[in-house]
This record gives structure tokens, C-alpha cells and sequence, in this order.
């Protein structure tokens, strides 16, 4: 609580009266601002100030979900009740689109049952019921992670309030399942689907796709990939990439004959579908080739993500190339896309121990400001026992010496 008094302190916490600004935040700016702040009061500061400007739906409800999973990470449920109950005074509130979006924040913040309870609270708010809420509150149980709670819902909810669930409904029912891991029990939901006569999307498909290969079902995932063109449904870049995953731990042929299908059929590789090849490379000893496939990114029209940094400076460093990682570290600087804490102390270590200290301690000084509060105990003591830290503790103390 006393941080929650502190936020209305220094800044207006939590208020639906708006001023709008002349100038709209784009969802880019927004990002922007949002995607390295890991202080939960300031991503509330920053909602506040994409809540008061005349940035776009999109931009709003992106600013929500990252503060509501700032305040959740730090285990300030209070608060995500707070700022959530805050919206009921909107105008807004009784348009079932804009309502759904709190139900699904309850979600992102592991709160199902203030999901439930909010979803229960439509009526006396004069909020209309739909598949759309419907599915956000189904969505909201995933996200939180209670995949069993879902089937249960779906029936209960749908009979009492007679909702009738649409392709969204039945493809988060899906999901439910294949969380569970019991993704054979979804082959009588699509029978169930098809006979009423309900589209099975691609996206349905790649989630059954997905389950089945890590199951390592490869005959039944064959099947539905079958089923999904028999029935017409188009397969999009996703979905081949969930083939690419599992072909990626074999040979780099398998990859690339998937890729050469996937272009053939009209479709782009991503930068997904090339981390999986650079992956595939590396997992076979073709550093070489992998490393063109990093080279190559942009002329094939992509970008790196921060999982093709992770990647690449992981098999760099495995390979001893320590230089090497340290240089596509950099360029994850340039990108804010710095990996996270596993991967960084395997560079910094193999920077020590290859008398590289100078880079290991740019890396460790560079990170120490990239880290979230929770990790920057555990980079501390890597410094201290690397004895990185100990040049940039010195002019503290003679500072203080000398005041």
C-alpha cells in the first residue's frame, strides 16, 4: 500500500478524466516507451500519460496489458484492481469490445476469478453479453494458466447466459486441451464443429499442430495438417513454422524443403522460420551456414528478434567464438534486444576467461542497466565474482571520501 500512496503522490494514479493532447501516440511509441521500463510505478506513469493523450484504441489497450503484468510481476494485485475498477466510470464501460479488454487484463494478471467476477458485473454496468466477452473471459482463464477450469466454463457459461460460442470460443477450448497436453481429445470437438457447421480456422489447426509435435505424435500431426488443406483452410507462415520447429532438430535439408514449400505457396519465411534454419545449422556443426543465415536476414527482407540474438551469441559462445558474440551483442544493444541473464553470463564468463576483461566489463556495465530489479542481484554477484564490479565501485567511494 505504501507504494500504491506514493504513486498518487507523484503523479495522477488510476483516473478515467482525460485531457487530450494534440499530438497521437502511435502503438510504435508507445512500445517504445513501455518494452525496457520494468518499474511498475513508472509503466503506471506512462499509461497515465498514453491514457491523457489521443493515442489510438490499440496504443490504450497495449499500455494496459503491459502495466497490468508490470504491477502483477511485482505481486501488486491490489493495484491491478485498482487501476482495472478505475475504467467502470467510463463512458465507454458499456460498450462490450471495451469491456472485454478489462475481463482479458484480469487474465494477464493471473487473476481469473476477478475475471469471473467482473464478467458476472455485465449487467448492473448495462454491458451487453456476447461471444466476445465470452471469449475474453475463456482467453483470460488460459492466460492465467488454468487450462482445466476452461471446458467447464465453456458449457456452464454458454447454457446460462445462451451464448452461442463461435470459431474463437471453440478454437480457445482447443488450446485449453492442448495446454493440458491431451490434444487427441480435441479430434471430437472438430467433429462437433463440423457438424454444426463452424469454420475451423488456421490458427485452430496450428494450436492442434503444435500440441502434437511436442507430444511427438509426427503421424497424427501429419493428419491434421492433411485435414486443414482437404478442408480448404489455407496454411499461413505460422503454421508452417510449427513444421519447421519440428523438422529443425533433424537435418537442415528437412528445413529448407519446407521453406522452398512454403515459398512456393505464396508465402514469406519470417524471422521465426530463420531462426529455426540458423538453429538447425548450429545443432549440426555448420556454423558457417548458420552464420549467413544471420548475414542474410535483412536481404530477405527481415529483421533480428531478440530470440535471434539469444541464439546467436549462445552457439557463438559454445563454439568459442567469444569476439565474435560479443560484436552481435552490441548490435542487440543498438536493437534493445539484449537476451536475458542465462545467456549473457555465458558471454561474459568466456570474455574472462579468454583475457578479454575489457569487453566482458563493457557487457557488464552495459547490462546492468538493461536488467529488470529482479535479476540485477544475481548480475551483481556475477561482477563481484568475476571481479567486474570492482573499478566502477572505486570512484564511489573515493567520492565519498572526499565529501
Amino acid at each position: 500500500m505504501a507504494a500504491f500512496r506514493s504513486s498518487i503522490r507523484h503523479y495522477r494514479f488510476f483516473s478515467t478524466t482525460t485531457t487530450k493532447s494534440t499530438s497521437p501516440l502511435t502503438i510504435s511509441a508507445v512500445k517504445a516507451k513501455l518494452r525496457s521500463e520494468h518499474d511498475p510505478d513508472k509503466a503506471l506513469e506512462i499509461y497515465n500519460s498514453v491514457s491523457d493523450s489521443n493515442a489510438s484504441p490499440l496504443a490504450n489497450r497495449y499500455a494496459q496489458d503491459l502495466t497490468v503484468k508490470r504491477l502483477a510481476k511485482s505481486r501488486r494485485y491490489a493495484d491491478v484492481e485498482k487501476l482495472i475498477d478505475s475504467h467502470k466510470k467510463d463512458p465507454k464501460i458499456t460498450q462490450e469490445s471495451y469491456f472485454s479488454t478489462l475481463i482479458r487484463s484480469y487474465g494477464l494478471a493471473g487473476m481469473s476469478d476477478h475475471a469471473f467476477r467482473l464478467f458476472n458485473q455485465m449487467d448492473e454496468l448495462g454491458t451487453p453479453r456476447s461471444s466476445i466477452s465470452f471469449n475474453a473471459l475463456l482467453t483470460a482463464y488460459n492466460v492465467s494458466k488454468k487450462f482445466d477450469q476452461v471446458p467447464k466454463l465453456f458449457d456452464e457459461i454458454s447454457e446460462k447466459f445462451g451464448i452461442s460460442p463461435d470459431k474463437i470460443s471453440y478454437g480457445i477450448l482447443i488450446k485449453s486441451y492442448c495446454e493440458l497436453s491431451l490434444p487427441e481429445s480435441v479430434f471430437s470437438i472438430l467433429k462437433e464443429m463440423d457438424k454444426k457447421k463452424i469454420e475451423i480456422t488456421a490458427i485452430t489447426y496450428t494450436t492442434i499442430l503444435d500440441s502434437l509435435y511436442k507430444k511427438g505424435k509426427v503421424e497424427e500431426a501429419e493428419k491434421i495438417w492433411e485435414q486443414m488443406i482437404e478442408k480448404g483452410c489455407t496454411p499461413d507462415a505460422t503454421a508452417y513454422n510449427v513444421r519447421i520447429m519440428h523438422a529443425h532438430l533433424g537435418k537442415p535439408e528437412d528445413v529448407l524443403a519446407l521453406i522452398d514449400e512454403m515459398t512456393k505457396a505464396g508465402l514469406k519465411p519470417d524471422t521465426i522460420t530463420y531462426n529455426y534454419l540458423f538453429t538447425c545449422y548450429c545443432k549440426n556443426g555448420m556454423m558457417e551456414d548458420a552464420k549467413k543465415v544471420y548475414q542474410d536476414l535483412q536481404e530477405n527482407g527481415c529483421f533480428p528478434n531478440a530470440a535471434t540474438f539469444r541464439l546467436n551469441i549462445f552457439y557463438l559462445c559454445k563454439n568459442g567464438e567469444f569476439e565474435k558474440a560479443y560484436e552481435v551483442f552490441k548490435e542487440s544493444v543498438k536493437k534493445d534486444k539484449v537476451p536475458a541473464f542465462g545467456t549473457m553470463k555465458i558471454l561474459v564468463e568466456g570474455l574472462v576467461k579468454n583475457s578479454k576483461t575489457k569487453e566482458a566489463k563493457s557487457v557488464f556495465k552495459i547490462v546492468r542497466k538493461k536488467f529488470p530489479d529482479n535479476v540485477l542481484n544475481a548480475w551483481k554477484k556475477l561482477g563481484d565474482d568475476l571481479g567486474l564490479s570492482k573499478d566502477e565501485e572505486t570512484p564511489t567511494k573515493e567520492a565519498a571520501a572526499s565529501a
